[in-house]
């Protein structure tokens, strides 16, 4: 068992890996960051929110490439019909999180 460290959106992540896949998880949160930083309008976000948009815009592009559809070039591209699902997904999320949070202290 191997560990590594991603900078993602500017904070620090420990993540533990088999030995040999350090250099393929730096790159993917090498690119998870990318995606954080060609987000428009995400200054305020929480960490949860920023990156719950970095996965559904990361699922998305997956889910055009097995249809054999290009990805969008940038987030600017993607479709705003996405907008609005989002956001309720982030705010459930930010929800859940806070919950968790909370019974953690308590516990």
């Amino acid at each position: 068992m191997s560990n590594v460290t991603l900078k993602i959106a500017g904070r620090t992540y420990r993540i533990g890996c088999a030995a040999g896949e350090e250099q393929h998880i730096a790159k993917l949160g090498d690119t998870i960051d990318a995606k954080l930083a060609a987000m428009p309008g995400m200054a305020g976000q929480s960490e949860a929110h920023s990156l719950l948009y970095a996965a559904l815009l990361m699922a998305d592009e997956l889910d055009e490439a097995r249809k054999g559809k290009p990805a969008p070039q940038n987030v600017a591209q993607a479709p705003s019909k996405f907008a609005e699902p989002l956001e309720m997904m982030a705010d459930r999320l930010e929800s859940l999180a806070s919950r968790l949070e909370s019974a953690g202290a308590s516990a």
